[in-house]
């Protein structure tokens, strides 16, 4: 008869190298208001799903869309004037 262990130890033996590096957590941070946009666009497009979308539904639509569109062009916008030498956007 074998004997049934855990593997509890092997499993949380590399726990420490399995968070995120302080560089991962900004990068998430400067991507929240993307991550909230696309959520809200989301949230539009879900309440749309089991009825015929009104009037109200798809402006509520177009709005999430525009503002999860207006939130990757701020990233990006973001991350172009940090990398261009001087300042210069």
């Amino acid at each position: 008869m074998d004997d049934i262990v855990t593997v509890q130890d092997a499993v949380t033996a590399f726990a420490d190298f399995m968070e995120p590096t302080a560089a991962e957590l900004d990068a998430i941070e400067r991507e929240m208001p993307v991550i909230r946009a696309d959520v809200e666009l989301l949230d539009a497009q879900i309440i749309t799903l089991d009825r015929t979308p009104t009037e109200l539904d798809a402006r509520r639509i177009r709005r999430a869309r525009r503002r999860a569109l207006a939130a990757r062009v701020a990233l990006v916008n973001r991350a172009a004037g940090a990398s261009l030498p001087g300042g210069a956007a």
